[in-house]
């Protein structure tokens, strides 16, 4: 994934190369247009195919008409979401509990651009983001021919990668002639060919077609798709014992233990079941996948004395956490807490419980390149969640801890089918709050902080295929994968466009029904016009203040 540093210098070089170009004329003469390092590709084709798809007027109108509804109400849902959010942030800076900056506040991640934002996959990402641009321009498009506004040109925007498209309509005919005064400043907009209802269906058709692509892709990833995934099992191997039977016998790191002679092993418990019952130097076949592709190993049984048996392990560190600046990093075991033994999750949220910011810890770590553990002393931070009191050690950890075992590997116990079943449910939870908010941060934040981009990684190994998705192999994880990342980009993108700011679609359209509203109530139009226009441009500098302040208030607080 590309940093912060090399982005930026990658993206400066390439406005210099734009402005170089569009100095010289080369850009003009491919009907490419630069607005400082963007680039506006157009093109006349395709207005047939326009005609054509936009001959069933009445569908495209009533279509339109539900995407207006549909966009209020993302309107408000988004405007809550701000205003929540400026409450938490203003609440969390008076009383001196601002989070520390993380991922989130860095620059790559503001905008969801393939590859530079680390929380999108590439290749997933941008085929979501082109279907995404397709389908909300083509709508505006289409909707300009069904009320016979005249479409100028479609294409993309581009800077370095694609960031947009557009279908750009005559704006004279959509909203009215510019009115300038004599020193030629723009005053307004004046009798546009399209009326207050036209003007609000052509914008709103792009959300509406972003939330219909949305629903598509979400119905079948939560339905047939996660309906064909099964687990493989829960019981991953995270380390094998140099020079044991095991290495010998090609048993690896990832690998899945799906059973042990003609014992099926669904668990890590399980498996320390059936292997506290065999003899030492006892040859035994474990089954273990890869892949998921499930083969026979012959290990033999080996106990040694070894009073580190079990422990939590780490997944993850926090930024800028007493833990990463101790020098913890992912993959350590924690034994001991203050010489009290951390066998299971259990064991370690019951010490860390009864501490408190600035107490000293110490942890007794199985670290990754050394067999003998290592002592690591800690001062704990205070807790970035306000109201908390416990002190804060910035760690992600496995749930049920990491198992040693005579067979010469260590265990750990992945929920595989708890996760696959709370994917499956979250379509249940829409009937509340909390299940709208989880699926518009499900790729980045997830359940718990962890994110799911979807289907790679440990998560692939953990599951496989089954029934009707049997002979597509590998490829039902795909299409997951796909579908998830179309279906999330589409509703994120369809609910920022309902922000009343302008000149998102939801502000224009904000804008033109508030100036209904007011001129019904003071029967001038001219002052409800200039009223409605300082409405949407105060919420227009609300939001944009709103999204600066969430993204820099942390580094306002705690430097940068």
């Amino acid at each position: 994934m590309i940093n912060t540093t090399t982005a930026l210098v990658g993206f400066f070089i390439y406005w210099i190369i734009v402005g170089m170009l569009g100095k010289r004329g080369v850009l003009a003469k491919y009907n490419i247009s630069t607005y400082g390092p963007v680039l506006m590709i157009r093109t006349l084709r395709g207005q047939g195919l326009l005609n054509w798809l936009a001959r069933p007027r009445s569908f495209w109108r009533a279509f339109a008409d539900i995407g207006i509804v549909l966009m209020f109400v993302g309107m408000l849902a988004m405007l809550l979401v701000v205003i929540v959010s400026d409450i938490a942030m203003i609440s969390s800076l008076t009383a001196d509990s601002m989070p520390e900056p993380g991922k989130f506040n860095e620059a790559r991640n503001i905008f969801l651009i393939p590859g530079i934002n680390e929380f999108i996959p590439l290749t997933w990402g941008i085929i979501a983001l082109v279907v995404t641009l397709v389908v909300h321009e083509l709508a505006h498009a289409v909707l300009c021919r069904v009320e016979d506004i005249r479409v100028k040109s479609m294409g993309l925007l581009v800077a370095i990668v694609p960031i947009g498209g557009f279908a750009e309509p005559d704006e004279n005919e959509l909203f009215g002639e510019e009115e300038k005064d004599e020193t030629g400043n723009v005053l307004g907009r004046a009798n546009p060919k399209a009326t207050r209802k036209q003007r609000a269906r052509i914008l709103a058709a792009g959300v509406m077609s972003n939330f219909i692509v949305a629903l598509i892709a979400f119905t079948l990833l939560f339905g047939p798709i996660l309906g064909a995934i099964a687990p493989v099992g829960n019981a991953m191997v995270m380390n094998v014992q140099n020079g044991s039977s095991a290495a010998d016998a090609g048993i690896e790191e990832g690998m899945i233990i799906t059973g042990i002679d003609d014992v099926q092993i669904a668990n890590v418990s399980e498996l320390i079941t059936y292997t506290d019952t065999l003899t030492n130097g006892s040859v035994v076949t474990v089954y273990a996948s890869k892949d998921r592709i499930i083969e026979p190993y012959d290990v033999t049984v080996l106990r040694v004395s070894d009073e580190i048996r079990t422990g939590i392990l780490i997944t993850d560190i926090v930024d800028d956490s007493p833990a990463e600046e101790a020098g913890l990093e992912a993959g350590m075991v924690i034994l001991e807490i203050d010489g009290n033994p951390t066998e299971t999750s259990e064991d370690f949220i019951s010490y860390m419980n009864s501490t408190t910011a600035g107490q000293e810890i110490e942890l007794l770590v199985k670290t990754t390149s050394s067999k003998k553990p290592k002592s690591y002393t800690i001062t704990l931070a205070k807790h970035p969640d306000t109201g908390i009191e416990k002190g804060f050690l910035g760690i992600y950890y496995a749930q049920d801890g990491i198992h040693q075992t005579p067979l010469g590997i260590t265990v750990v116990e992945y929920p595989a089918k708890e996760y696959l079943e709370l994917l499956k449910s979250i379509p249940s939870m829409l009937l509340g709050i909390s299940g709208w908010l989880i699926l518009f941060g499900l790729p980045i934040v997830g359940f718990a902080g962890e994110g799911f981009p979807g289907f790679s990684g440990t998560l692939l190994q953990l599951y496989q295929p089954t029934g009707w998705a049997e002979p597509l192999g590998v490829g039902i994880f795909w299409i997951a994968n796909t579908l998830l990342w179309v279906g999330w980009l589409n509703f994120y993108v369809g609910l920022f466009n309902c922000l009343p700011a302008v000149p998102l679609d939801g502000g224009h359209v904000f804008r033109d029904y508030l100036q209904k509203i007011i001129a019904g109530i003071v029967k001038d139009n001219e002052n409800a016009k200039k009223l409605s226009s300082s409405v949407a441009a105060g919420f227009t500098i609300l939001i944009i203040m709103s999204f600066i302040f969430m993204i820099f208030g942390p580094y306002l607080v705690h430097g940068f």
